[in-house]
């Protein structure tokens, strides 16, 4: 069993265009609403590839009642928090010209009591778990230190724990030595507090990362590849281009390549050609966590991986 944890989940609204001016009338060319939120798209991965997913988070309202019932339709097990206030909306607009416009609503107000709520819920969800994933946004009236407590409290119980945040929930998560670290670019510049322009510097803050005791690193790049940093080695992988739709849940894809290819006891470098398939296969569709397996696999067999050593580029 996989735990994905989403505490601040939304109603994700997919809407297609030729292009978007601001301060004008804008008319899209389609609409769609998706359960969504970064853990939720996780555990949309897992579920296509067969892995027992249980999912906890915050929920409430309309919006809540959506996304549970998309969890439940798709196999996955539902431990969601149940709270006063309404799951937000995210508007993804994916417009011809490329480029993609996302308005992220806040969240809702949590109580100290729903926090407490999530907690129990929390202790008893993960109890069967091998791995728990961490992903995305908190709300803004939770702690900062909410991921680290987690983490902390996971790793008590002989969990595994992948963290997938941004922001100071990621700075203080990281204190707490998660399984893996999944941070883009500019996550880990804040992260390390360094500028990042060449694949040098990269290498060397995921280095300094693996150095704060986190034994996995991997660093998405976007279409120059994933960096990966495990047992003092470093690798990239970098995929064939594909056509990218929409590149929302390509870290999701990530996520969940790893946590399956961690329990498939793949080699480094097998795990990485999965990891950078699986999020190449999501950006080439409309509809992000929703992966096509046969493009997947193919991506998977052509991506490129190399060694790298520090002071090399």
């Amino acid at each position: 069993m996989i735990a994905t944890v989403t505490l601040n989940p939304a109603v994700d609204k997919t809407y297609t265009c030729t292009g978007i001016l601001p301060g004008q009338v804008n008319r899209m060319d389609s609409a769609k609403n998706l359960a969504g939120g970064k853990g939720i798209n996780v555990a949309k991965v897992l579920r296509q590839y067969g892995y027992p997913v249980r999912t906890l988070g915050f929920l409430g309202g309309y919006s809540g009642k959506l996304i549970e019932d998309y969890t439940v339709s798709i196999g996955a097990e539902s431990l969601f928090t149940k709270v006063a206030g309404e799951t937000r909306c995210s508007v993804n607009i994916l417009s011809q010209d490329g480029y993609v416009t996302e308005l992220l609503e806040p969240g809702p107000q949590i109580s100290r009591e729903e926090l407490s709520r999530f907690m129990r819920d929390f202790e008893k969800g993960i109890s069967d778990c091998r791995l728990v994933a961490l992903s995305g946004s908190v709300p803004e009236s939770v702690p900062g230190g909410i991921y680290s407590d987690l983490i902390r409290w996971a790793k008590v119980k002989g969990k595994k724990v992948l963290l997938d945040t941004s922001g100071v929930f990621l700075k203080e998560g990281v204190t707490q030595a998660p399984f893996m670290v999944k941070p883009n670019l500019k996550e880990l510049e804040f992260l390390t507090d360094r500028r990042l322009r060449e694949l040098d510097e990269v290498m060397e803050a995921a280095l300094l990362v693996h150095g704060w005791g986190i034994p996995h690193v991997l660093v998405s790049m976007g279409e120059k590849g994933i960096v990966y940093v495990r047992e003092g080695e470093i690798l990239r992988v970098r995929t064939p281009r594909v056509r990218a739709l929409n590149t929302v849940g390509c870290g999701d894809s990530v996520v969940a390549a790893f946590a399956m290819g961690y329990l498939q006891e793949m080699d480094a470098e097998a795990l990485l050609r999965y990891c950078a398939g699986l999020s190449a296969a999501n950006a080439s569709t409309l509809e992000n966590g929703v992966i096509p397996a046969e493009l997947a696999k193919r991506l998977a067999e052509e991506a490129q991986v190399e060694y790298l050593t520090p002071g090399a580029y």
